[in-house]
This record gives structure tokens, C-alpha cells and sequence, in this order.
């Protein structure tokens, strides 16, 4: 369940630096699906409700790096490096303990935004499954994703 939250909130986030505690992995070539314009309508009204929903995460989140007085810029930096171990940054024992503090305080808010996903699905003609399957075929389908983007234009 932790990498469909990372997955969705990754489809979700498309263009926005996300300060989520969780890595998101690149999605193996996959044969292209069979998508109905209905189906493809509802994703479409989903996807927007997430997007709003997203954007409220974030706001959320953005406060929790806050109050422990952690500059975004800067709890970013370390989160980005703490994902790749390709990167190495320097940080001082109190960045660490804030830092912790942070992501073991992201983590706690985790289930409740994952239930909040799942409800805006549930809510829809979509099963999560089938959510899944779509918000992967448009990570990798370019007509698919030209389809979504003229739906979403009306």
C-alpha cells in the first residue's frame, strides 16, 4: 500500500515538488491499454479531485516541516538526499533530529491521506485496481496522456 500512495500521490503531483516521506520508482514498460472515453472521463474527475486533495496534503505537510522551524528549501535538500544514495549532503546534529521529526510526523498523517485517496476512488465507477492500472498506463502512454489532457481542457 505504501508504494500505491507513493504512485498516486506521484501521478498526482506531476510538476510539483512533493516533500512526501516516500520515494517514487519508475514504472516498467507496460503494453498499452484499452481506455473508453466514459472510463477515461471518470479518471479524469478523480484525478482532479485528487489534484485538489493533493494540494491540501501538501499545504498540510509544508506546515508539519514548519513547525519544527526546518526551512522547506532545506528539508527538501536533505529528504532528496536521504532518497538517493548517490547524493551526499552535510547536515548538522540538529537538521538530523529535526528531520526525523518530520518525516516520523509525515508518516503518522500517512493512513489518513491514503483513506482520503481511496474514498475520492471509492466514490467513482472506478475499482482501485482499474485506478491503478490507468494512473500507470499514463505514466508511460503519450496518447493516452493527449487524451486526458483535451478531456480535462472542456
Amino acid at each position: 500500500m505504501k508504494k500505491f500512495f507513493s504512485s498516486l500521490l506521484f501521478v498526482v503531483a506531476v510538476g510539483t515538488a512533493s516533500v512526501s516521506a516516500q520515494s517514487t520508482t519508475m514504472p516498467q514498460q507496460q503494453e498499452k491499454i484499452e481506455v473508453s472515453d466514459a472510463e477515461l472521463a471518470q479518471f479524469a474527475e478523480v484525478f482532479q479531485k485528487m489534484r485538489m486533495m493533493n494540494q491540501e496534503v501538501q499545504k498540510e505537510m509544508m506546515a508539519v516541516v514548519q513547525e519544527e522551524d526546518f526551512e522547506l528549501q532545506r528539508f527538501n535538500e536533505i529528504h532528496q538526499a536521504k532518497m538517493d544514495p548517490e547524493k551526499e549532503i552535510e547536515t548538522t546534529k540538529e537538521e538530523d533530529e529535526k528531520y526525523k521529526e518530520v518525516v516520523a510526523d509525515l508518516e503518522e498523517m500517512q493512513p489518513e491521506f491514503q483513506k482520503k485517496m481511496q474514498n475520492v476512488i471509492s466514490e467513482s465507477d472506478l475499482s482501485m485496481e482499474r485506478y491503478q492500472q490507468l494512473a500507470m498506463a499514463l505514466r508511460s502512454d503519450a496518447d493516452l496522456q493527449q487524451r486526458l489532457q483535451e478531456m480535462m481542457k472542456s
